[in-house]
């Protein structure tokens, strides 16, 4: 056999640049598909030349030296492999180059069907002084009834005043993704002669269902979903004086703000003129702040660049300054919530009236499993941690305490 080697399959010097096509050979190309470890074949490769996994170095080192000069291939220098990370499946940054699809990114479409199936669970509080409109909003919110003991209440019938810490289930669909949306309403806060120690019952309400999450979680034989009622969300609702916040606002927001996720509001805002509503808002930061009283969202929770940019958006509007109506009206030949005065009619969705709209959309379409996880990682891991060192550990849980 002559030594020499026809110009069309010649070697070519080691280039230490990856190749622009790995793995995707031309069309016109007359050499068959490079195999990771092998040099130019000319017929099937033998069974020890299968790709190695993405990742691996030592076994491509011995195919390539061993099959480079395997009888029946014409072979001078091995191209460069994933041994090196230069031509193959490994680069020299830490990532990797797949030679082929293999459908890591369909676990996203996995990971939606699957949650389809099971549904989302979320619970909102709402709390503050009666005559609020705290049922209302959370209507107005979800586009139903579900403040009301039942969906068979008439629109234009009067919400009853809440007198006790009640919560009220529903399971609400669009899209064909179901919420079990639970709405905790509380009795109006700060209404008695005497006030003191009024955030207890709430307070207590909410530690009550993180330990029924731990109960759940320290059982041997754990139930394949846990059921969380577990607080999500408080919204707060502020009087609009126009003032300064209430002693009592600001030590209910500051004695729960480490239990829950407080978004303050400021409730009936179309009793104040712009002006008005912007010196307020500026106000109930600034007293907020000299307090120490940290809203969701919190700027240590801030995950990284873009969420703190998005996340301070929110903290310069917030308290959102809101109207809620139960009630439909025509404007402009359409049908819109709002609150009929004598001057025209406040359009509840309309930017330009309150900030409705823009709480919505950080509640529900922003920033909901994010409140969720907030919950769980950081306020109830704060209790969890704390029940279990004042028991000095982990302990049985017997049927009754169930």
């Amino acid at each position: 056999m002559s030594d020499v080697v026809p110009p069309e399959v010649r070697p070519k010097p080691a280039v230490p640049a990856k190749p622009p096509n790995v793995g995707a050979p031309s069309p016109s190309s007359s050499f068959p598909p490079q195999i990771p470890g092998l040099g130019v074949g000319s017929g099937p490769a033998p069974p020890s030349a299968i790709p190695v996994p993405i990742g691996s170095h030592g076994p491509s080192h011995g195919a390539s030296h061993v099959l480079g000069h395997a009888p029946g291939h014409a072979v001078g220098h091995v191209p460069q492999s994933g041994g090196h990370g230069h031509g193959g499946s490994h680069s020299s940054s830490g990532g990797s180059t797949l030679l082929g699809y293999i459908g890591i990114d369909t676990i996203i479409e996995q990971m939606r069907k699957k949650t389809m199936k099971t549904g989302f669970e979320f619970n909102i509080m709402v709390v503050g002084h009666s005559g609020l409109g705290k049922s209302t909003l959370v209507n107005t919110l979800f586009k139903s009834q579900v403040s009301r003991k039942s969906a068979g209440w008439a629109r234009d019938e009067k919400i009853p005043k809440t007198v006790e810490i009640k919560s009220v289930s529903h399971v609400i669909e669009e899209g064909g993704v179901k919420m079990k949306l639970t709405v905790v309403d509380t009795p109006g806060f700060g209404d008695q002669i005497n006030n003191d120690n009024c955030w207890e019952p709430i307070s207590k309400y909410i530690n009550e269902q993180f330990e029924k999450f731990l109960k759940e979680e320290v059982n041997i034989t754990r139930k394949k979903r846990i059921p969380d009622t577990r607080v999500h969300c408080c919204i707060y609702f502020i009087s609009p004086t126009g003032h300064t916040l209430r002693q009592l606002d600001m030590e209910f927001m500051k004695r729960l703000s480490h239990s829950v996720n407080i978004i303050p509001v400021i409730a009936k805002a179309d009793t104040m003129t712009i002006e008005e509503r912007q010196e307020f808002k500026q106000r109930v930061r600034k007293e907020l702040e000299m307090s120490g009283i940290e809203f969701y969202p919190q700027k240590e929770f801030d995950d990284d660049m873009e969420d703190k940019s998005d996340n301070d958006k929110i903290r310069e509007t917030m308290p959102f300054a809101v109207v809620g109506s139960d009630k439909e009206y025509q404007v402009n030949n359409k049908r819109v919530l709002g609150r009929k005065t004598a001057w025209g009619i406040v359009e509840v969705e309309n930017p330009n009236h309150c900030e409705f709209a823009q709480l919505r959309d950080f509640l529900i379409r922003s920033h909901l499993q994010d409140l969720k996880e907030v919950t769980h990682n950081i306020h109830y891991e704060t209790y969890r941690a704390k029940r279990l060192n004042d028991n000095g550990g982990l302990h049985p849980i017997s049927t009754n305490d169930m």
